[in-house]
């Protein structure tokens, strides 16, 4: 059966895409309610609830116009003072609790070898979540529609490991961001399988700030491969943690959104609902 929470997220998802395939038209409440099969009232209030503001303003996050002003706002400083950003009062950003520990050679060489690694299913504004972790921290968290899926494939990648179906504090600490206060979050380590260049890549995904937005380009000039724009791409793809390490975050250089691992109408919702989130701090 499902939870509220996830029914109220698959109808959001329903109403976002309506609202993307006729952005033109600018439909308004009543034919997006409609849509969705909820009054008009229970929707307006569904929808605040969910992204803190209304599905007009939410409308405004949909457009490129919107996208390319926030890429003008903050990708420009993005690699010289994003630590700088936010560290102050509760501005303080979530990803700067994040720290990455890539695994060692012989941890990435035998398959996870010696490895246990826990795994569970949480809710999450976005949908049901399937999160891993191992003593050092988070491996793996990524939205799932089939959780089975979900763990077949981390068994690949780490087949020599021993997976043990129970939470942990690593995974309680990584599953409350989406509920709590970003600057009241403790520290969260993620212990990750990839190269070089993709820990380079994920490292760099964790200094754009909440509400903000960036492209490949700026992405591979930030780790001083200007010319390797592909390459950030499939590693931009390939990041095992979401939200955690915000890839959501970069965007086509037109102001498009682009693709995303996890689908492109919650990736849609995850750009619009930090865009609520950061206005509201302002």
């Amino acid at each position: 059966m499902q939870t509220q929470q996830l029914l109220n997220y698959e109808r959001i998802a329903s109403a976002i895409r309506f609202i993307r395939e006729n952005r033109r038209n600018q439909p308004g409440l009543e034919e997006v309610a409609e849509h969705v099969h909820m009054s008009p009232y229970h929707f307006q209030r569904t929808f605040q609830d969910w992204a803190g503001v209304s599905p007009k303003h939410f409308l405004q996050y949909l457009n490129v116009e919107y996208a390319k002003r926030i890429l003008q706002e903050t990708h420009a400083s993005l690699f010289d003072t994003a630590c700088e950003v936010g560290l102050s009062g509760t501005g303080r950003l979530h990803d700067l609790f994040v720290r990455i520990e890539g695994m060692t050679p012989g941890e990435y060489k035998n398959g996870g070898e010696h490895l246990s690694i826990r795994h569970s299913l949480a809710e999450s504004p976005f949908g049901q979540t399937f999160v891993a972790s191992t003593a050092k921290g988070i491996c793996c968290l990524e939205f799932t529609d089939d959780p089975a899926d979900s763990l077949a494939r981390l068994m690949r990648k780490f087949p020599h490991a021993q997976f043990i179906q129970a939470e942990d504090e690593w995974q309680r600490k990584a599953l409350s961001i989406f509920t709590q206060d970003w600057s009241k979050l403790a520290e969260i380590k993620l212990h990750l399988k990839g190269t070089d260049f993709q820990l380079k890549v994920w490292e760099a995904l964790l200094k754009i700030p909440m509400g903000g937005l960036t492209t490949y380009g700026d992405i591979a000039a930030g780790i001083h491969h200007p010319k390797a724009c592909r390459a950030v791409g499939t590693a931009v793809g390939d990041n095992p943690v979401a939200f955690l390490i915000p890839c959501h975050r970069v965007i086509r250089a037109t102001g498009e959104w682009g693709n995303y691992r996890w689908g492109e109408m919650r990736k849609t919702a995850l750009i619009g609902w930090e865009a609520a989130k950061r206005e509201e701090k302002k």
